[in-house]
C-alpha cells in the first residue's frame, strides 16, 4: 500500500517561507545540522559567518543550538532544523524545555519526508505533530505555520523573548540548490571569530 505524504497538501514553499519567517537573519546566531536546512541556511545568509552549518549531523541541530544559547545569553539563537533531524532526537525537546534558554527559538522546517535518503515519507508526513510533541515536552510558546495567514505570527514568535518553537509545514519541494563551506575546522573557526570577535 502506497503511503501518501500529507505535506503534499500544504501550499507554502520552503524557499520563500524560511527567509520570510526569519527576516533579518543577521539578528540571530544560526545553527543548522542536516541537508535541507543547511541549504536553507546557506541560501538565506549567503553562507554567512554568523551561521554554523553542520552537514549530516542528524539529530544534533536543536541541542547544539541550545548549548550555544546557554553560553551566549545576550545573543538571540535560532536552531534551524528539519523534521527528520528532530525526529532523530525527540528527547532534545524535553531536555531543552526542562532548563530553558530564554534566547532560543527552534524553527522546524517540516516537509514530511526523509529527503537525505531518497524522499521516503517521514513520520510527520504520516501525521505525527511535532508542535504537539514540543508542547508536551514543556515548550510554552509554540505555533504551526501552514499557510500565508499564519506567517506573521510565526515570524513574530521567532523573535519573542523566551523559548519558542515554530513548526513550518511546507510541501515536498527541494531545498535551495546552493553550496557553502563544508570544511568543519574552517567553519568552526569562522563562526568563533564572528561570535567572539577574535580567533
Amino acid at each position: 500500500m502506497a503511503r501518501t505524504n500529507l505535506n503534499s497538501e500544504w501550499p507554502l514553499r520552503r524557499r520563500d517561507a524560511v527567509p520570510r519567517l526569519v527576516g533579518r537573519h543577521e539578528d540571530f546566531l544560526i545553527v543548522a545540522a542536516l541537508a535541507g536546512t543547511v541549504r536553507d541556511c546557506w541560501s538565506m545568509t549567503t553562507d554567512g559567518s554568523h551561521a554554523y552549518a553542520m552537514s549530516g549531523a542528524m539529530g544534533a541541530g536543536a541541542m547544539v543550538a541550545y548549548g550555544l544559547a546557554m553560553q551566549q545569553p545576550k545573543r538571540r539563537v535560532l536552531g534551524l532544523v528539519g523534521d527528520a533531524d528532530l525526529l532523530m532526537n525527540l528527547g532534545s525537546l524535553a531536555t531543552i524545555a526542562a532548563t530553558p534558554a530564554d534566547n532560543l527559538s527552534i524553527l522546524c522546517v517540516d516537509n514530511g519526508m526523509f529527503a537525505e535518503t531518497g524522499n521516503q515519507v517521514s513520520h510527520t508526513g504520516l501525521g505525527a505533530d511535532l508542535e504537539a510533541i514540543a508542547r508536551g515536552a514543556g515548550f510554552r510558546s509554540t505555533c504551526t505555520v501552514r499557510e500565508e495567514a499564519e506567517m506573521e505570527e510565526g515570524a513574530a514568535m521567532l523573535r519573542r523573548p523566551g523559548l519558542n518553537f515554530v513548526l513550518l509545514k511546507v510541501g515536498p519541494e527541494d531545498a535551495p540548490d546552493v553550496q557553502g563551506a563544508l570544511d568543519a575546522s574552517f567553519c568552526r573557526q569562522r563562526f568563533r571569530t564572528a561570535l567572539l570577535g577574535h580567533p
